[in-house]
């Protein structure tokens, strides 16, 4: 049963990081207006806003205008409720299980922000970096904080220096500073070294999208922070084989 109470838990934080996501990167307030109808401006009843069942009850319309809702709501609410629950399949009671909570959280303000207006907030950013630190603290004391602070910055040093050669070859900004600020919870979570795998990885993961805003001529600008919070997610669930994979090519 705790697989489904942290599915629930998931989902309706997964509903209130949406609101944050699209919200706060126009300084709208999360609380006023209330939750609406985009359409028709119907304030929308407790029993509308019940995640993902209120979508499936109303055929994924608005209860009074009848126009089409955003499957983007139901989808990011079921992801977050996975990714709940997963991190307490994967970690059970441990410290783990919070910073992956942690970045599954941040993941999903940062898909609804990033790709919709291209902003990373600075807000969940420090608090969440705040609260792996504490974990960190909690969990092996201040020489982890410490380390934790020290890897991130050496992470934000090198994005600093990826965003110095790509505005100078591009001729142009290259990197947003939201993409530098994340770069320092990477840093915090997973150490230099799985840092850098998580960082090329994450351009991996970029590529088939980039090709598509190409083929798609869609501008020359792509969200960067999606990317690079799940090859985090990625890198810190496999750790293990990947630290071992560095061992045996002696990295």
């Amino acid at each position: 049963m705790i697989y489904v109470y942290l599915f629930i838990l998931g989902a309706v934080f997964g509903s209130f990081y949406t609101v944050i996501g699209m919200r706060r990167p126009l300084n709208q307030s999360i609380v006023r207006p209330a939750s609406h109808c985009e359409y028709c401006q119907h304030k929308l009843k407790w029993y509308e806003l019940i995640p993902i069942i209120s979508f499936i009850i109303q055929k994924g319309k608005c209860r009074k205008c009848e126009e089409k809702l955003s499957l983007m709501y139901p989808l990011i609410e079921t992801l977050s409720g996975i990714l709940f629950a997963l991190s307490f399949k994967i970690y059970g009671f441990s410290y783990n299980t919070l910073i992956m909570l942690c970045i599954s959280s941040l993941l999903i303000i940062i898909f609804v922000s990033d790709f919709k207006y291209y902003i990373i907030l600075d807000g969940p950013l420090v608090i969440f970096e705040l609260l792996i630190l504490i974990t960190k603290y909690l969990n092996g004391g201040l020489k982890e904080v410490l380390l934790g602070l020290g890897f991130g910055l050496l992470m934000m040093g090198v994005m600093i220096l990826i965003k110095l050669f790509g505005d100078k070859v591009f001729k142009r900004e290259s990197l947003g500073g939201g993409d530098i600020k994340l770069a320092m919870i990477m840093g915090t979570v997973l150490g230099f070294k799985l840092g850098l795998v998580a960082l090329i990885l994450s351009s991996f993961i970029a590529l088939p999208y980039a090709c598509y805003v190409l083929l798609k001529n869609k501008g020359d600008e792509m969200p960067l922070g999606p990317f690079l919070i799940t090859a985090l997610l990625i890198v810190f669930i496999l750790t293990g084989p990947i630290n071992h994979i560095l061992e045996v090519f002696y990295l």
